[in-house]
């Protein structure tokens, strides 16, 4: 099962899980590439070898979630 985006406490996150290190850098890779051509940068842990954790929110808007995170969430989620 897929986690979904959740937006708690200003921040909106999701959970993605890979079979190895490899793949989970691989995706962290493209995160930063996709953030780059935003010019929105998440927080991203790569953590338990396989899994990273997506998180993102608009400093200059008070460190709340805006649409700039909700565009940003939706290219990562379109990451093959």
């Amino acid at each position: 099962m897929k986690s979904k985006w959740e937006e708690k406490g200003g921040v909106l996150e999701k959970l993605f899980t890979f079979s190895d290190f490899r793949e989970a850098l691989n995706f962290v890779n493209k995160v930063g590439n996709i953030a780059e051509e935003h010019n929105h940068h998440p927080n991203i842990t790569l953590q338990n070898y396989k899994e990273v954790l997506v998180r993102t929110t608009t400093h200059d808007a008070g460190n709340t979630v805006t649409e700039k995170d909700h565009l940003l969430a939706r290219a990562i989620d379109g990451i093959e």
